[in-house]
């Protein structure tokens, strides 16, 4: 069973900026989507089994940053410029299906955060 747990999540002004944890239970390819009401779940980026691939969603490209920390086990999404249409929830989710390259597909993945709450106030 693999335990993913965010957090980070709160309530910032347009233009700040969050920085998203998802702390893992072992090593998989990662993504990160978000689902605002009344909306379908979208994806915003992905970070490959061995790290060195990303994939972003245009919306979020040169704002949104993945990372890994192996040491930690934990998946950052580092959210700059936030626009208040950022506003949703914001889940991590890992895909177990091995040494796999990027995942942009919600059915891709195998697990899924409990996800936290992203406000942005205009």
């Amino acid at each position: 069973q693999v335990q993913l747990v965010e957090s980070g999540g709160g309530l910032v002004q347009a233009g700040g900026s969050l920085r998203l944890s998802c702390a893992a239970s072992g090593r998989y390819a990662m993504g990160w989507f978000r689902q605002a009401p009344g909306k379908e779940r979208e994806f915003l980026a992905a970070l490959s089994w061995s790290g060195g691939s990303t994939y972003y969603a245009d919306s979020v490209k040169g704002r949104f940053t993945i990372s890994r920390d192996y040491a930690k086990n934990t998946v950052y999404l580092q959210m700059n410029s936030l626009k208040p249409e950022d506003t949703a929830v914001y889940y991590c989710a890992a895909s177990t299906a091995g040494r796999v390259g990027v995942r942009n597909l919600p059915h891709e993945y195998d697990y899924w955060g409990q996800g936290t709450q992203v406000t942005v106030s205009s």
